[in-house]
């Protein structure tokens, strides 16, 4: 038995979502607690290259090899790209419609498993998390108020490990989002961190500061201007004493 004190206001955030998902408000605290309990390194899938299937609706077998026939007449003569041939793109219609499974691989070359809506959410919220970090640390500058160099340098946006299937899958993410003028701010960051790529964990990291993030956000009425999402000097330092995990904190 867990008994939990919360502030009003928040165990009506709580029952609102819990509503919407049409569970009790006891059912959704508990799965926000297995999701907090379960650590993040635990994959429930490996992320890499999509498994070839081993079947397929026959409904599928025909719009896919209709497709490769309409593109093998398209394709200009001696087309040689990604796209391969006219004779590639035959060949490929023939294995669905003569349902050869064990080519079926063919189809899913290239396509990596999917990232999560969870996990796309995840790495939008860092983003705008180091954003708003990134405008407060400028906006204390230009007030004459300095933010020491190893705290500005602590708030920096890392990236994610290349070295891991999941972080190196949101690191491509981040680059996917960067494609245009997204986030335009983070990327010297990236530059000064070797392009995103960590070298380490940092998921868990990201999400500590996330927490605490939240919890400053949450204490704050709404407001309309951009100055009242910017952060103080104080409440700088909690976001990077959360990156700290909690069984390795100085308890003074």
């Amino acid at each position: 038995m867990l008994n939990i004190r919360v502030d009003e206001h928040v165990r009506d955030q709580l029952k609102a979502m819990a509503d919407a998902k049409g569970v009790s408000l006891s059912e959704h605290v508990r799965d926000l607690l297995m999701e907090s309990v379960v650590p993040v390194s635990e994959r429930d899938a490996t992320h890499g290259d999509e498994l070839a299937p081993e079947s397929m609706r026959i409904i599928d077998r025909q719009v896919l090899s209709l497709l490769h026939r309409i593109l093998g007449r398209v394709l200009p003569e001696g087309s040689n790209d990604v796209d391969g041939d006219a004779a590639d793109q035959l060949k490929r219609a023939t294995i669905l419609e003569a349902g050869y499974t064990r080519e079926y691989w063919l189809e899913t070359a290239g396509f990596e498993t999917e990232l999560s809506k969870r996990d796309c959410d995840r790495v939008s919220d860092i983003l705008q998390m180091f954003r708003i970090i990134t405008f407060s640390i400028n906006h204390l500058a230009k007030d004459g108020v300095v933010v020491d160099q190893d705290l500005a340098e602590d708030l920096e946006f890392a990236g994610f490990d290349h070295n891991d299937s999941l972080e190196g899958h949101m690191a491509r993410y981040v680059r996917f989002q960067m494609e245009d003028d997204r986030w335009g701010e983070l990327r010297p960051q990236l530059d000064r961190n070797d392009r995103g790529n960590s070298h380490r964990l940092m998921l868990d990291t990201y999400l500590r500061m996330l927490s605490e993030y939240r919890r400053i956000m949450d204490g704050r009425t709404r407001g309309f201007r951009s100055q009242d999402y910017l952060l103080s000097l104080d409440e700088l330092r909690r976001i990077a004493d959360a990156q700290i995990h909690p069984s390795n904190r100085s308890e003074a």
